[in-house]
């Protein structure tokens, strides 16, 4: 969309219904974009006060991430109250937060954090350094400040942080409507559409749905509209473990206990949703073999300093490649010299179905499809797959060698069937090799703790380009000595 086309003095209302998201954003970044090109700062303030009323605080953190960070406080402090600063703070980006806490002051801070449930709170405060972190946290009233420490002392990518310890959880005995007394006496808690039911000893018993509130009398104890409680983990089980546990039985929310059964949190389906982008965001980035965030709108010289350390590898790795190649300087056999010519496909071929295997079994992990008893199974289909491909290529490589001579478009000294059998061979080895690269190292990465995503990452790559080219040189020049 043209600058021509946004007239900042006329309204502009775009929702879902009227187009998509990445256009919404692409609209308010022009309109905030002209808005800071204005010449006065009161025009500035007007303009920018005019957009805050018109958008929502969520749209407009989606929209300042893409804004120079030296902005992009003038944006909250133009918001219309409290309210929406919060939810701008929650819903932008690491960036945005950062210089927006270098912009306020600690006590604006604290007043920004009391608003929030102690689980966004956390993920807010830790873009703050470790010792502001405590000197925010020591200005709120104590019992919030606890939950948010507790919180805190949890494992980044656990339970522990996913979940909310601000819940609704009551006796067994108590009823409907002294349950729904309490919950509306305290609005400030969010209903996580499950409400729980304790025992004497605080135990998890089960829970009651939140809409049995208002369609059972008032008098009926929790007890008698309990329902079991099946699902649950602890606070150090994985994001992994509650993202597979709420994908597979579609819970709304998931309860958190301890080693005691007491219950310690509750993770919504929210939660999840965003752990899930996570590690989708943490997947792909492994994958690409980088270290940026890939939703993060950074400069291009920090997007590059993410992406070079994992090129190192490939450097190194290609520079002993150009050493086996230059080693054969030594064969004199035509035969030999002709091979030469195909190693870009040897390489290129043999690493797309070495990378094809990786992410096929990268996925079937991540999505809970590869179990200790279908590994077997999903290994064999894997490498016949890629072993049957690299037959299949090497004889279409081996009649492409021949055919070439018989139209006399080749200059091969010696017999092009040898040379046929040579290419045939190397390739069929060549993808051997990077299939069982494919197949084992992303169970090898797992196996030790390892996300398996970096299996299809540069490191992979190009080690897979010499072991495929060490391979298919090994082949050359043992048939070659043979049949030479």
């Amino acid at each position: 969309m043209k600058n021509e086309n946004i007239d900042l003095d006329e309204p502009v209302s775009v929702t879902l219904m009227d187009s998509k998201t990445s256009q919404l954003d692409d609209i308010l970044k022009e309109k905030l974009d002209r808005a800071f090109h204005k010449q006065t700062s009161k025009v500035i303030l007007h303009d920018i006060i005019k957009i805050a009323c018109e958008h929502t605080p969520i749209d407009l953190a989606y929209a300042a991430s893409r804004l120079p960070p030296d902005i992009r406080p003038v944006i909250y402090e133009n918001l219309a109250d409290l309210e929406a600063k919060v939810g701008f703070m929650v819903n932008t980006d690491s960036s945005t937060r950062v210089a927006v806490f270098r912009h306020i002051s600690d006590t604006e801070a604290k007043n920004l954090i009391a608003h929030m449930p102690p689980d966004d709170a956390v993920a807010v405060l830790e873009d703050m350094s470790e010792r502001r972190f405590r000197r925010v946290v020591d200005l709120l009233e104590a019992p919030k400040a606890a939950r948010i420490r507790e919180i805190k002392t949890h494992e980044r990518n656990t339970a522990g942080r996913l979940m909310t310890n601000e819940f609704f959880a009551f006796p067994s005995e108590m009823t409907l409507g002294a349950a729904a007394d309490y919950i509306r006496d305290n609005p400030g808690i969010d209903l996580t559409r499950q409400i729980y039911v304790l025992n004497e000893a605080g135990e998890l018993q089960g829970y009651v749905p939140a809409r049995n509130l208002i369609i059972n009398p008032a008098h009926v104890p929790l007890r008698q509209v309990m329902q079991p409680v099946l699902h649950k983990v602890v606070a150090d089980a994985s994001r992994e473990e509650v993202v597979d546990i709420v994908e597979r039985y579609k819970l709304p929310a998931l309860p958190v206990v301890n080693e005691d059964d007491r219950l310690v949190g509750v993770i919504t389906y929210e939660d999840v949703m965003e752990a899930i982008e996570d590690i989708a965001d943490d997947t792909i980035a492994q994958m690409a073999g980088t270290g940026e965030n890939v939703r993060e709108h950074e400069p291009t010289w920090k997007r590059l300093l993410a992406r070079v350390p994992w090129l190192v590898v490939t450097l190194f790795a290609g520079i002993v490649n150009v050493g086996i190649m230059s080693s054969l300087q030594s064969y004199d056999a035509g035969s030999l010299t002709f091979v030469l010519f195909f190693v870009p496909l040897i390489t290129g071929l043999s690493g797309n179905i070495g990378i094809q295997c990786s992410t096929i079994l990268v996925r079937s992990m991540a999505t809970g499809g590869l179990s200790v008893g279908t590994k077997g199974e999903a290994i064999r289909k894997e490498m016949t797959i890629g072993v049957s491909i690299g037959m299949m290529f090497g004889v279409l490589a081996a009649g492409l060698v021949w055919s070439l001579d018989l139209i006399g478009l080749s200059a091969i000294e010696v017999n092009p069937a040898i040379v046929g059998i040579i290419v045939c061979a190397g390739l069929w080895g060549a993808c051997l090799a990077s299939t069982s690269l494919g197949v084992f190292s992303p169970l090898f990465f797992a196996r030790i703790g390892v996300d398996p995503a970096i299996a299809a990452g540069p490191i992979i790559t190009a080690f897979n380009d010499f072991l495929s080219m060490s391979i298919y040189f090994l082949i050359a020049m043992g048939l070659s000595a043979l049949l030479l």
